[in-house]
């Protein structure tokens, strides 16, 4: 609990307006940690209370849908479950905004679609998440494909933000691609910070220091005022 209390406020200090935690971690290894459930969502049911910021954390299944709905201010669907069509609609009946994650392998038009599941259920309160897609490189986990941005911009009204840290999976690689992702017009960041990631039970490797990611809100709300020059921050 401490941990996640001092990294909230450090990201609160340094400019974040939402924060987001993984309750329910969906790990390729089912060895790996899976995150600690609804003790987890109460841990950040604190960090709301004690910041004043929104949280946004990741529901797996139908199963849980309506702990993580009592819980979360925004509902998250992975990439591993952008095309589980049950869990899409259960959103859909939902009234709390949902954030949709591309899939691995979606094209844009796959991914505007599976944003139509949540949509034709009722709920209009929808994120899209642009976190990378699988290639054949090794420099990076994945290949962070901004010209989804631009495209999404002429093809939807849905706003798109950009998550650099699980599409880089390494650190040096956030800061730069935060950087174009806020040029190119994304409507926000999601972005990981630990103060200790040698200690972190996951992604540890892509997790920004805190005083790194209060240099990139500098970096990008320059960049924002400059490409939206009409839009107050």
């Amino acid at each position: 609990m401490l941990i996640v209390m001092e990294k909230a406020e450090h990201v609160r200090r340094a400019g974040a307006h939402i924060y987001r935690g993984g309750a329910f971690k969906p790990r390729s290894s089912p060895y790996s940690f899976q995150g600690l459930g609804e003790s987890g969502l109460k841990i950040l049911a604190k960090v709301r209370a004690v910041t004043g910021m929104p949280i946004v954390t990741e529901v797996m299944d139908e199963d849980a849908f309506d702990l993580v709905e009592a819980y979360a201010d925004i509902i998250q669907i992975g990439t591993r479950n952008m095309q589980n069509y049950s869990l899409l609609r259960r959103s859909g009946r939902s009234r709390k905004p949902i954030l949709l994650k591309r899939g691995l392998a979606a094209t844009v038009e796959e991914w505007l679609m599976a944003a139509e599941y949540i949509l034709e259920k009722g709920n209009p309160q929808v994120i899209l998440c642009e976190r990378g897609v699988r290639t054949f490189v090794h420099h990076s986990r994945n290949t962070l494909d901004l010209s989804a941005v631009p495209v999404v911009h002429k093809e939807s009204h849905l706003p798109i933000i950009i998550d650099p840290s699980h599409a880089a999976g390494r650190r040096d690689q956030v800061i730069p691609l935060s950087r174009a992702a806020t040029a190119v017009g994304a409507h926000g960041l999601m972005v990981e910070v630990h103060h200790r990631p040698e200690e972190a039970l996951s992604d540890g490797a892509q997790s920004l220091y805190p005083d790194q990611f209060a240099k990139l809100c500098r970096q990008a709300n320059a960049i924002f005022s400059t490409v939206n020059p009409n839009v107050s921050l």
